[in-house]
Formats: structure tokens, sequence, C-alpha cells
């Protein structure tokens, strides 16, 4: 199964966007599911739910983070290197979807508000792009990580 299918499952079986998208990519970061799950379990929902930045941005980015992220404070120019890459996805996650934030990519979508999350019925999954969007995430990142 590639990532995109693996993300996209993963999230129909429950994880958040963030979570779905980051763990389909243990392959590739060497992280646990359970170490994975956690880490990413605070983006879903954009950012804990708030519709800010989409979960399967943020996931997409912490990927990219394990795999080509710079861990020197010091190294200016992989710093600068790895935040063009993130924004090169971010670019190309627009460009298929209109923009990379959560209450954008949900517009037009009855959404109900508040902080708890909503029970994933079927009715959920039909109404809302989160699936797609998921599997478009990890598609971005099979081919600039060169995997696809």
């Amino acid at each position: 199964m590639r990532h995109g299918e693996t993300a996209e499952q993963l999230f129909r079986d429950g994880y958040n966007c963030a979570q779905a998208v980051l763990i389909a990519f243990a392959d590739v970061t060497g992280l646990e599911r359970d170490t994975a799950a956690r880490l990413a379990s605070s983006f879903g929902g954009g950012l804990g739910r708030m519709r800010e930045v989409c979960g399967a941005v943020s996931g997409a980015s912490m990927v990219l983070g394990l795999a080509k992220g710079s861990a020197d404070p010091t190294d200016a120019d992989a710093k600068k290197e790895h935040y063009h890459l993130v924004q090169e996805f971010a670019r190309r996650f627009r460009e298929q979807n209109g923009s990379i934030i959560c209450r954008d990519l949900l517009s037009g979508t009855a959404v109900r508000q508040g902080s708890d999350p909503e029970a994933r019925t079927a009715a959920y999954y039909k109404k809302r792009p989160c699936p797609a969007l998921v599997r478009q995430a990890a598609e971005i990142l099979d081919s600039m990580l060169c995997l696809s």
C-alpha cells in the first residue's frame, strides 16, 4: 500500500489528519506508531480543532523535518534549505486545494462548533474533504521525497 492509501485508511480508522500522515511514513521516519500518534495528536483539526493550519499539512511538515530537517542550530544554510522544502510542500498543497488552512478547506462543510471532535460516522466522512486531503498530503510527500 502506498503512503497516500495508508494515510487515508489511518484517518478512516480514527486517527486525526496529522497522525494519519505521520504514521503512514513510519518506514521513512523510523517512528513507532504510538510515538508518532502522540507527537501528532495536538495537530488534528487545524491544531487542537481550532481550524488553523490543516493537520495533514502539519503531519507532512513533521515527516519532512524527520526525513530532511536540520538539527544543527548554527547551520543557517540547512535551516533555509529546509524551510524552502516546507514552503514547496505548502505551495503544492495550496495549488491543489486552494489553501493550507483547515477552516478554508472545510468552507461550505457543515462543521459542528466547539472544541470536541465529532463522531466518525458515515455522514462525517461523506461531508468532509479530509480523507482526500490526507491522501493528497502523503502523495505530495512521496513525490518530494522521491518515493513514488
